[in-house]
């Protein structure tokens, strides 16, 4: 009877014992060729940190494996060094399995056992390719930007600019709708165009409304999924009052006033320039983009500026030294005004939501026109002095 007694004992230590934690662990694994001996990193991101979980050496076949625990999707660096990692997305109880090339470890692997670690590889491959598309064609501005044929080839490759940016636009959106209760859908909603971006590549607030909500109804406990859900809850209040702004104005003001410092500290006043025509556009220096812009824009104020034509143009930039350099490499000869705190005030009553983005107002400080490029950007201003 006592055999009997130990036995089930020893079943149920094994059975309890096998449920109370290994649902919750997880294995990464792999190959990396041209790696033998180095060193691989496991390091688990934060909203606002790095946290190391692990090292260790790859063996002479190329091969390691770590093995950590988790309750709810994490996202992890699997890293060779600082500037060569990728991003995996795990969750309990997967065996990711990783294979590449020390090489080129950063830009082409393979991923299987983890759905999130896929969904995370197709969304920074896109995003990839994107940017790799529009350094090509910021490259191509910059070294036809003294080419006698470059004012004739110029709007096309703004035109191909915009169509990419949109095409990244969409892809991101629509795999938010698609998947709103992926933690990959945090990532997306987070991507920029470049680091030094000051908006998010996703754009439509009910999106990221639909996401947040989702998200935070299965991974209340995710700091990524809080900080979203946080996130998104100020947007919704800057929304309200936004729509507030523009009740006001539509009642009353139609265009209201910007004061705000120019490179030498004197505060100028948008209000200031009544009686002449005024284009009120909003950029960054950082932002290649708006960089793209400028030049179109020095052929136009220097087209209408004797006729009473003015820019006022609104620096959403953070960094005081590449504002002025922006100006002076674009010789943007110009009203250009920023507190170097991102013009905060000034973008949310405007509504803005991207740059670069103008509104272009008449003598009496009318808006007659919004986010105005190229040809349609050239009509209107030539309306004005009709």
């Amino acid at each position: 009877m006592r055999h009997k007694f130990l036995f089930f004992l020893f079943i149920a230590v094994v059975f309890f014992g096998s449920c109370s934690g290994p649902e919750n662990h997880f294995t990464i694994s792999g190959v990396i060729t041209h790696a033998e001996g180095d060193t691989i990193y496991l390091e688990k991101l934060h909203t606002a940190s790095l946290q190391p979980v692990d090292k260790i050496k790859i063996n002479k076949k190329g091969e390691f494996k770590f093995k950590g625990e988790t309750k709810i999707p994490a996202f992890y660096l699997l890293k060779l060094s600082n500037r060569n990692f990728i991003t995996l997305l795990v969750d309990s109880a997967e065996n990711v399995t990783v294979k590449a090339d020390a090489a080129n470890f950063s830009r082409d692997y393979e991923v299987s056992g983890s759905q999130g670690s896929s969904q995370v590889q197709l969304l920074d491959s896109m995003l990839k390719k994107t940017r790799g598309k529009l350094d090509s064609l910021n490259s191509l501005n910059r070294i036809y930007a003294g080419n006698p044929n470059y004012d004739a080839i110029r709007p096309k490759w703004t035109e191909e600019y915009d169509s990419i940016v949109k095409k990244q636009v969409n892809f991101s959106t629509n795999f938010v709708r698609k998947n709103p209760f992926e933690m990959a859908s945090v990532l997306a909603l987070y991507q920029k165009f470049d680091n030094k971006d000051t908006y998010y590549i996703i754009r439509d607030l009910q999106v990221m409304k639909t996401a947040a909500s989702a998200l935070y109804s299965i991974y209340p406990k995710s700091e990524q999924v809080a900080a979203l859900y946080n996130n998104t809850l100020q947007f919704v209040r800057q929304e309200q009052a936004a729509k507030m702004r523009k009740f006001l104005e539509e009642q009353g003001q139609n265009s209201p006033d910007i004061v705000l410092p120019n490179p030498d500290g004197k505060k100028i006043a948008l209000s200031s320039l009544r009686g002449k025509a005024v284009l009120l556009q909003f950029w960054a220096a950082v932002d290649q983009g708006s960089r793209i812009q400028n030049p179109v824009l020095v052929e136009l104020y220097k087209k209408y500026k004797h006729k009473g034509f003015e820019i006022y143009q609104v620096s959403v930039d953070q960094n005081r030294a590449e504002w002025l350099d922006a100006i002076d490499k674009d010789k943007l000869n110009w009203i250009n005004v920023g507190d170097m705190e991102g013009s905060i005030t000034a973008a949310r009553t405007y509504n803005i939501q991207s740059i670069p983005y103008n509104y272009l107002m008449d003598k009496e400080g009318k808006i007659v026109g919004k986010n105005l490029k190229g040809p349609a950007l050239n009509k209107a201003v030539a309306q004005l002095f009709k």
